[in-house]
């Protein structure tokens, strides 16, 4: 960040009217600081993509508007941002090198691509005889709440209601008429 003297003290009046609180001071010392920033970064960090490099660029922008009450108005600007700069630049090195120790490179992951095929079958959950042919083999109160719960879709609160029965009793039906269920089909699929 090496510029002329003109310069400097062009920067510094700039920040000084900034701190007495000139809003277009500031935002035109930001956008002549940019250019001089990201020369510094680029300097320092060639390797990094020109993203990493804007990324870094806005963290030192932040850390100089966050400290700018910390400028000595009798004292150069340049040196200033340079710490600044340099501060923000390590502490990106320091992420950078934690980040890369950990990472595991993997391959790619594959691609997948639908297949014509699927789970179910085109009756939705498999054979629909064989369900209603279980569902009768339940016990009533089981068969009762998978009725209303799953078939009718009606909520906890209603099936209760509709039963006469408790939500955790409704729970613990349709929990066993399941269970049994899943039984009888997963034996019928044996077969």
């Amino acid at each position: 960040m090496v510029r002329k003297a003109g310069e400097e003290h062009h920067l510094a009046s700039l920040m000084r009217a900034a701190q007495s609180g000139d809003r277009g001071a500031y935002t035109t010392l930001l956008h002549a600081l940019v250019p001089l920033v990201k020369q510094a970064v680029r300097r320092r960090f060639g390797f990094l993509q020109p993203q990493d490099i804007d990324d870094l660029v806005q963290d030192v922008l932040l850390s100089i508007h966050a400290s700018r009450a910390t400028y000595d108005p009798t004292r150069p600007l340049l040196p200033w941002v340079r710490a600044i700069a340099r501060n923000r630049t390590a502490d990106s090195a320091r992420r950078h090198v934690r980040r890369v120790a950990y990472e595991v490179l993997t391959n790619p992951p594959p691609e997948t691509f639908p297949s014509g095929d699927t789970n179910m079958t085109a009756d939705g959950y498999g054979d629909a005889e064989a369900l209603a042919q279980a569902m009768t083999k339940l016990p009533p109160g089981q068969r009762q709440a998978i009725e209303l719960t799953k078939l009718r879709e009606m909520s906890l609160k209603e099936a209760a209601a509709a039963t006469g029965t408790s939500i955790g009793a409704l729970k613990v039906s349709v929990h066993r008429g399941l269970s049994a269920l899943r039984k009888a089909l997963g034996a019928s699929n044996e077969n």
